[in-house]
C-alpha cells in the first residue's frame, strides 16, 4: 500500500503509540524521516531511534518513546506542511510554538533542522510539523 503522506504517517505513529504508553514504535525509513527524528531527539522530545534491515531488503526505524512521570514528553505533534498544501516561511515570519515551549520543524537549504537553530543560521524553508 502506498503512503502518500510519508512524514504524517510517522508522526501519527508516534501519536498512537503514546496515547497507549508504548515504550517503542516502528515506522518505514526514509532520510527525510531520520532526519525529523534527529532534531526530536535534540530536542529531547524522544529517547532515541535505531534503524533496522530486514532480510527482504526493506528497512524500518525503531523509536523509543520519552515519558516522564508516566506522561508522554510529546503532548501534542501536529504536521502543518502537507501533501496538498505546502507551507513556507521565511526566517524573519517563523512564530514561537507554544509561547517557545515547542519546537518547528523546518526543511531548509541548510537541512532539517529546528526554528530555533534556522534563526541561528538565518535560514526559512517548509515548516514540517510542530511539537511542544
Amino acid at each position: 500500500m502506498a503512503i502518500n503522506d510519508p512524514l504524517g504517517d510517522m508522526l501519527t505513529r508516534i501519536r498512537n503509540a503514546q496515547m497507549r504508553r508504548r515504550p517503542k514504535v516502528s515506522s518505514p525509513a526514509s532520510r527525510l524521516r531520520v532526519r525529523v527524528l534527529e532534531v526530536l531527539q535534540e530536542e529531547g522530545f524522544i529517547r532515541g531511534y535505531t534503524e533496522v534491515d530486514h532480510k527482504n531488503g526493506l528497512k524500518e526505524i525503531e523509536i523509543e518513546l520519552k515519558y516522564a512521570n508516566g506522561q508522554p514528553a510529546i503532548r501534542e505533534i501536529q504536521r502543518v506542511s502537507k501533501p496538498g498544501r505546502r507551507v513556507y516561511s521565511p526566517v524573519r515570519d517563523l512564530r514561537a510554538v507554544a509561547n517557545g515551549l515547542g519546537v518547528a520543524i523546518l526543511s531548509t537549504p541548510k537541512g532539517v533542522m529546528s526554528d530555533a537553530k534556522a534563526r541561528e543560521e538565518n535560514v526559512g524553508g517548509e515548516v514540517l510539523c510542530n511539537v511542544f
